[in-house]
């Protein structure tokens, strides 16, 4: 199967890799840019655990000096990359919640003490759903700081507007609700809404799936769970199901 990826450097080109072991054909068209911004000073005085829910969040403090500090607390994280990339930069407890960030408010709630703990999330400028709210609900103290910006593309490049527009792709895979956002600005914008009919959108989750409505009857399809393996495993049925060699 011939697939657009469309997430942001590294991990596109990782995914691209982890496709091509699996048979399929790979373009990496990142829609968004990771700008690493965490602010000089991190103050972690009183801090009783680091939530992290994206691996760019950790990546912004590979050299950064709160470093070393950060690692002796407790780390909750979603999604299994984001735990290996916190593994790599020498945190040792690390908590992984069982999907996305809207499933952790219950498994902090489950470990800490809300009258006790002071938490830090380390997010990006823009966060999907309402982490800290629900964990103020549940009366605990939530501190922010904002490490990275995610960069929306501008135009679609010439050779992926070509490939779509010839029908040289069989899907797109579209990892987070802002990606599809920008997707489907960026094919609107290219007139290539026709042409996108001829692919099979693969979504994380109903919450990217959203994000096409007004591309018109676009082929969707999405994970069963929202993870990277669910997502391989998707592509690969995709593919079974078009009934290519």
């Amino acid at each position: 199967m011939r697939v657009l990826v469309t997430r942001p450097e590294p991990d596109g080109l990782k995914l691209k890799g982890l496709l091509e072991e699996r048979g399929h054909e790979a373009t990496v068209e990142p829609l968004m840019r990771v700008a690493l911004e965490a602010p000089a000073d991190i103050d972690l005085e009183g801090i009783g655990a680091l939530i992290a829910t994206s691996r760019n969040a950790l990546r912004a403090l590979r050299s950064h000096p709160a470093l070393h500090e950060a690692r002796s607390l407790r780390l909750y994280v979603v999604g299994s990359g984001t735990a290996e990339e916190a593994r790599n930069l020498g945190f040792q407890e690390i908590v992984k919640g069982p999907g996305t960030a809207a499933d952790l408010a219950p498994v902090i709630a489950s470990t800490l003490d809300p009258s006790s703990e002071i938490l830090l999330h380390l997010r990006g400028e823009n966060v999907a759903g309402h982490l800290r709210e629900e964990l103020d609900a549940l009366g605990f103290r939530v501190a922010e700081a904002i490490v990275y910006r995610m960069l929306a593309a501008q135009s679609l490049s010439s050779a992926v507007r070509w490939q779509i527009s010839r029908g040289e792709l069989d899907a797109v895979l579209l990892m987070s609700p802002q990606t599809a956002a920008i997707y489907k600005r960026l094919i609107i914008k290219h007139e290539l809404a026709g042409a996108a009919g001829s692919m099979v959108h693969l979504c994380l989750s109903d919450a990217v799936a959203s994000r096409l409505a007004g591309l018109g009857s676009i082929p969707i399809e999405i994970a069963e769970a929202p993870s990277l393996q669910e997502m391989l495993a998707l592509t690969d049925l995709a593919h079974a199901q078009s009934g290519r060699d």
